[in-house]
This record gives structure tokens, sequence and C-alpha cells, in this order.
């Protein structure tokens, strides 16, 4: 699903204006089948106003300290979400790595889903079934409506539910000490 993105800025005068109003189409990736990423929007560093309402840097999926993204991200349901057998495994990597750079640095190979972050990440269920594990096995299922708050803890996130489960979210750049920083 496309999402809209209307964002502001200011003119020349300080005034408030509209800058832009667009469809954007989700990221999908090879070898995270049914899984789509929205990134709206971002920033490396603080912003300061008054703007142009320009998209600013943001390379990587996680931000430096200082630096946050908004999108959106969907959960396939489990049932749906297994790797084809005959995927080109190294033409899938290189395409995660294109598409949403700096996010491979943080995956778990020899635990699939799991990743620590050096972001605190508040999230949105939009729709469907999201479940939330944490390092130890707890976990904890939320469905719309629910929202969480991710303090830089090692974490996976599965759907068993029969619909892709979507979250809003914001990701915002910390200081980790177990985790080397972003960037």
């Amino acid at each position: 699903m496309d999402i809209r993105r209307v964002a502001t800025g200011h003119d020349r005068d300080g005034k408030a204006v509209f800058v832009s109003d667009e469809q954007v189409p989700p990221l999908t990736l090879s070898l995270m089948p049914g899984m789509e990423f929205h990134r709206l929007w971002g920033s490396d560093t603080t912003v300061t106003f008054p703007d142009s309402g320009a998209r600013p840097a943001s390379e990587r999926y996680f931000p430096p300290v200082g630096g946050f993204r908004f999108g959106f991200f969907t959960i396939p349901p489990d049932r749906d979400a297994a790797i084809p057998a005959d995927l080109d495994l190294g033409a899938a990597f290189s395409e995660f790595a294109e598409k949403l750079p700096g996010m491979a640095d943080y995956v778990e190979l020899d635990n699939p889903g799991m990743h620590t972050t050096d972001t605190v990440d508040y999230g949105v269920v939009i729709s469907g079934e999201a479940v939330l594990e944490l390092d130890d096995g707890a976990v904890v299922t939320l469905t719309a409506g629910d929202s969480y708050i991710q303090n830089g803890t090692r974490h996976r996130w599965s759907n068993p539910g029969a619909v892709p489960a979507v979250i809003a979210i914001t990701l915002i750049g910390a200081h980790h000490d177990n985790v080397p920083p972003s960037g």
C-alpha cells in the first residue's frame, strides 16, 4: 500500500506553507516476503526552524544520536513469511543493504529477526496483530490502537494473525552501551 505524505515548511517571509503532497510506495525485500517499509521522514541531525520543508538527510535506516525517523512497517502473517527455497541469498542481501542501508548491521544471522538497536522506538499498531518478543522469550501481543516504547532492548516481531500488521513508528537515536553507534 502507498502512504500519503504531506509536508509543510516556511516561505521566505516565515509563513507556513505546504511544500509536498505525495504517495510513498513501500520498500519490499525478497529476503523478507510480505514485509513492507515506508521511510517517510527523518533527519540525521536536530532540525532548525523556520526551514523550507525540504526532506532532510537520513541515509541509514536507524538514526544516529540526535537524529530521528518516522515511517510505517508491515509484518505479514507468519504463514506468508517463508523465504523462497530458490532465493539467491547473495542478491537478496545486496538488495537488503541497498534499500534499507545499515539495517543489516543489527541483524542476528544465527537468530532470525532478533536485533538490538541504539534507538528509542515509539510505535502504534494501526491494523492487524503483532507479537513483540524480548530476548528472554517474554512476549506481548499488540492489536490496533496499542502502542509500545522500545528502549534499546533486544527483540523481534512476528504476526500469528491472518492479516498483515501495520505499525506506525518513530525512531530516535540514543546512546547504548552495548550497541555500536548508528551511522
